[in-house]
């Protein structure tokens, strides 16, 4: 890992949520952007109309695209993550999958409900800052 996550006294502890509040870079850093994610398959449909199931899918691409560039999800620094009709019930799912992945350091992370994202079927999509040390 080529950052610092720092969870700073003073701010609520927002881990259980499943993010962080603040994650430092050291001067040179290269910085992989992966595009929006969502729960697709290789063929590019949507594997499950469960919300909970596409989220699960979503991280395991985000993992796919970081391995391109000889990364892993460990070298993540910044999630947007956004969610279609959000409400509290997905927040569990959602945090419950970035806990699985980062435990106690995961990254900063802003979550968007939306309306709708690119087709009807898609109820979650994330994209990620990577750091390459």
């Amino acid at each position: 890992m080529a950052h610092d996550i720092v969870n700073p006294d003073g701010l609520h502890d927002p881990t259980p949520f499943g993010y962080s509040h603040t994650a430092g870079l050291p001067a040179g850093t290269e910085l992989v952007l992966v595009a929006g994610q969502y729960g697709s398959g290789p063929d590019g449909a949507v594997v499950s109309a469960d919300f909970s199931e596409q989220v699960e899918q979503t991280f395991h691409n985000i993992g796919v695209a970081l391995a391109a560039h000889g990364l892993d999800l460990g070298h993540v620094v910044q999630l947007r993550t956004y969610v279609v009709g959000h409400d509290v019930s997905k927040l569990g799912p959602i945090a419950a999958a970035v806990q699985e992945r980062w435990g106690a350091k995961p990254p900063t992370q802003t979550l968007i409900g939306v309306a709708g994202l690119a087709t009807p079927d898609m109820l979650f999509e994330v994209e990620a800052v990577a750091a390459r040390p």
